[in-house]
């Protein structure tokens, strides 16, 4: 049964590590037959969640801005998949500020109901993103509905391109294909 899949890309930096796990990611669910697609923070205008519940009564944060947009993808996405880059152990800040910003989601009858994590990192020591899937644990958990379907990791990867030939890819797009 085919899914619609969101895969959010939350690194700033053109041709990322974590843009190229989440482009093979895609290619999986792709292959699996079923509907993808990816959406970057890049160039996008995303303030920081202002803890006024706005949302909680409008459906829609009250800061107008590109974050509703994407708030709006992931309400109507089965599978939404976060890449991020880990900076000091822990998910991206933009990641985060998106996280927050969708905060609008948790009254309404969301669609998503698996979510993933893909990261990357400098180091490659298998502790390195317990923190962040941690956080996106904690973000998943608010939504009784949603499971944390599981990760992929690619430690090791710093520079562009890094990642190439790194066995993340090939564990990406399986996770991807047999959504």
């Amino acid at each position: 049964m085919s899914k619609r899949v969101l895969i959010i890309e939350t690194s700033l930096r053109n041709d990322s590590n974590s843009d190229r796990l989440a482009e093979s990611f895609a290619q999986g669910a792709r292959d699996g037959g079923n509907e993808v697609e990816i959406v970057s923070l890049k160039g996008k205008n995303i303030g920081f969640c202002t803890g006024c519940f706005g949302c909680q009564k409008l459906g829609h944060c009250v800061i107008d801005d590109d974050a509703n947009e994407i708030t709006e993808k992931i309400f109507e996405s089965e599978v939404v998949v976060w890449a991020t880059p880990i900076y000091y152990y822990e998910m991206s800040g933009q990641m985060k500020t998106m996280i927050d910003r969708a905060n609008s989601l948790y009254p309404r009858d969301y669609k998503f109901r698996e979510v993933y994590l893909l990261s990357v990192a400098a180091e490659d020591e298998e502790y390195v993103d317990e923190k962040a899937v941690s956080g996106l644990q904690g973000w998943v958990d608010c939504f009784e509905k949603a499971v944390f379907k599981g990760k992929v990791f690619a430690g090791g990867v710093n520079d562009r391109g890094e990642i190439e030939g790194h066995n993340a890819l090939e564990e990406a797009y399986l996770k991807g294909k047999n959504l």
